[in-house]
């Protein structure tokens, strides 16, 4: 019971979050003010459906700021952490991911399993305090975070905010066209990896009957801790299709004879060209990506191919390309091959152990 002559708040969270959606499709910041003003001036049919205007002892009564700015308040209570840390509650996030999912279409929930991920910057409102002060000042959740601002990583630039991660529906391999919509956002501090806080949202999707796919990302994500990143993702299901880091690209020393490039081992007669592949542009024509594509698969057929699987040690065996993709002298019964399979005329006089992955 209220204490008499009290009015009874009115504004429900679900209208707040309706405001707040007025808001941003109107391209202005979701400000309490603007959220209060989005709401005050819809139509007088609609305040009255969503309690903008409700009725106060016979008369009408307007939603004022206050009311709006209680609601958020008590919101953010509930869904706050008891410390804040940076990251957001599982309640806020489970919270999140409900929105976001919600925005996608029925018809194109199912359309595709594949997505893209990636993070970005986001600016605090609040004024940034020395590094030594991180946790502390009007945002004690903010914290410093470098970004490339499109440039090399070299030429990058600090920033006091958030890391803003969103993995957006792209079409899966030779599937039909998606409309690319953000399935799942996660906003942390840059004192958490971004990709690991992304993880985690990522892989409590199959428990909500949504099937993983290909998790397609840049070379930003090539190089995290595999048990916070790649470890968790793939035993949700999740195929991971990343850019390699440019510390792993081209040839990087040899193992037991076979030459390594581009993370994998490649036959020592590898054409030296073959080994210096490097990805398209995004400008790139047809006609280069056919050729680009026809390199590859040529390059392909110098790697090893998987003689066993893992064993305990997480180690595998590879067999030899001469064993049924290249023709070698080392291996006379691989002669007897089509001559349209590459012929190594130049043989390594090396020994051919089996090398580990």
């Amino acid at each position: 019971m209220l204490p008499a002559g009290v009015r009874q708040r009115q504004l429900h969270p679900r209208t707040l979050l309706v405001g707040m959606q007025l808001a941003l499709t109107d391209r202005r910041p979701a400000h309490l003010t603007e959220v209060h003003a989005a709401l005050t001036s819809l139509p007088r049919a609609g305040q009255e459906r969503l309690g903008v205007t409700a009725d106060s002892r016979g008369r009408p009564h307007r939603l004022t700021y206050r009311q709006v700015e209680h609601t958020h308040r008590v919101i953010n209570r509930a869904l706050a952490k008891d410390q804040p840390d940076g990251a957001p509650s599982p309640r806020l996030q489970h919270v999140c991911d409900q929105l976001t999912e919600a925005s996608i279409p029925g018809a194109f929930k199912d359309a595709s399993t594949s997505m893209a991920a990636d993070w970005t910057d986001v600016e605090a409102w609040a004024r940034p305090v020395p590094h030594e002060a991180a946790g502390t000042g009007t945002d004690p959740e903010a914290c410093w975070g470098h970004r490339n601002v499109g440039r090399s990583i070299q030429e990058g630039e600090m920033f006091f905010g958030c890391y803003l991660s969103a993995a957006v529906m792209v079409a899966d391999d030779n599937g039909e066209p998606v409309p690319e919509l953000a399935r799942r956002i996660t906003v942390a501090s840059p004192g958490h990896d971004p990709a690991a806080e992304l993880a985690g949202v990522l892989t409590a999707m199959p428990a909500s009957g949504i099937t993983l796919g290909d998790i397609i990302a840049d070379s930003g994500y090539a190089h995290r801790v595999p048990d916070t990143w790649a470890n968790p993702l793939r035993d949700a299901g999740a195929d991971l299709v990343q850019d390699l880091h440019p510390h792993d690209r081209g040839p990087r020393g040899t193992h037991h004879g076979a030459i390594i490039a581009n993370g994998n081992l490649y036959c020592p007669a590898t054409p030296a060209p073959l080994l210096q592949l490097v990805a398209l542009p995004p400008a790139a024509t047809t006609a280069e990506v056919a050729a680009h594509d026809q390199k590859t698969a040529e390059l392909a057929r110098y790697k090893p191919g998987v003689h066993a699987a893992q064993d305990t040690d997480g180690y595998r065996r590879h067999a030899c390309p001469a064993a049924g993709k290249i023709r070698c002298p080392l291996r006379p019964a691989s002669m007897l091959l089509s001559r349209d399979r590459p012929e190594i005329l130049t043989p390594p006089a090396i020994h051919r152990p089996a090398a580990p992955s």
